[in-house]
């Protein structure tokens, strides 16, 4: 189990460093296997705001883009990512940089183009498996600033190796839980303000096995937009606690799982069969 130093210490921030917090733990009975770091070694990366992009003289599937890094003056770097945009913050690796692998970038020619730089996209630098454009950042992000400052890619996240007897402790909150026992922290719990029910649709459940299943519950949700994104904190917790980023409705209720040990899964409710009074378009989740 994976748990970010960050969301550990919005439960529970004990005056400890986070070598002493995985040291603790471990003491405690939660063994702590591995501490890394939220990223992978990389240098030379910075957060880069895209100018202008112009096609390639002499490919298609290319772009020159004008690029500001912070430096005072627009470096040209050629880019192949179809995500580009004029506007845009993205990570820029600058000349001298070393990425994950130990790619090390220096100014090229491409296609009669000299390229001063590299654009990267989240696979590049190690973050994640995206590698369908570049990484898109925030657009207050700082230009010019290192990025492992600018997106905090220095905190540790620990691996915890739980045994069958430590269930309370598979969850990020049942962990600060823990922390704040041991420490005498303060524990923060998560308040939650009651939904309040606006429709009365139903959909009939039957438990085939009770003796796995003691109980189900659901809800009815309408008006749900199954492509609206995943907010990038969601995601970068998500991620730094090894599970990849689906889509908005199944981050959720992984999310969910992962914080508060409570597992739960989104149906869509045109898709499930049976005997069902409820129609249109929506979301069942239990």
């Amino acid at each position: 189990m994976r748990v970010p130093e960050s969301w550990l210490r919005s439960f529970a921030s004990p005056d400890w460093s986070g070598a002493e917090i995985a040291d603790r733990l471990t003491m405690a009975g939660l063994e702590v296997e591995e501490t890394s770091t939220a990223a992978p070694p990389f240098r030379g990366v910075v957060v880069a705001e895209v100018r202008s992009v112009a096609r390639h003289p002499n490919a298609d599937k290319l772009s020159v883009c004008e690029v500001d890094a912070g430096e005072g003056r627009l470096r040209t770097i050629v880019c192949g990512a179809p995500n580009v945009a004029a506007g845009m913050r993205a990570p820029c690796a600058l000349p001298g940089a070393e990425l994950p692998g130990g790619l090390a970038i220096k100014p090229v020619k491409m296609r009669g183009v000299e390229s001063h730089g590299m654009l990267c996209s989240a696979r590049e630098l190690g973050l994640s498996e995206d590698h369908s454009g570049l990484m898109a950042l925030a657009a207050d992000a700082p230009v010019g600033a290192d990025l492992r400052d600018a997106l905090a890619l220095d905190e540790l996240v620990y691996t915890l190796k739980l045994t069958p007897n430590l269930a309370h402790c598979m969850s990020v909150f049942g962990v600060a839980r823990e922390l704040s026992a041991i420490s005498g922290a303060p524990l923060r719990e998560p308040v939650f303000e009651p939904a309040l029910v606006a429709i009365d649709d139903r959909l009939p459940v039957r438990v085939a096995a009770p003796d796995l299943c003691g109980r189900f519950s659901g809800r009815v949700i309408r008006g749900v937009d199954p492509r609206a994104p995943t907010p990038a904190w969601m995601r970068q917790r998500l991620e730094r606690a090894g599970q990849r980023s689906i889509s908005a409705l199944v981050d959720i209720s992984n999310y969910v799982m992962l914080e508060l040990g409570r597992p739960s899964h989104v149906f869509d409710l045109d898709r499930i069969e049976g005997d069902s009074k409820c129609a249109g378009r929506t979301t069942a989740s239990g």
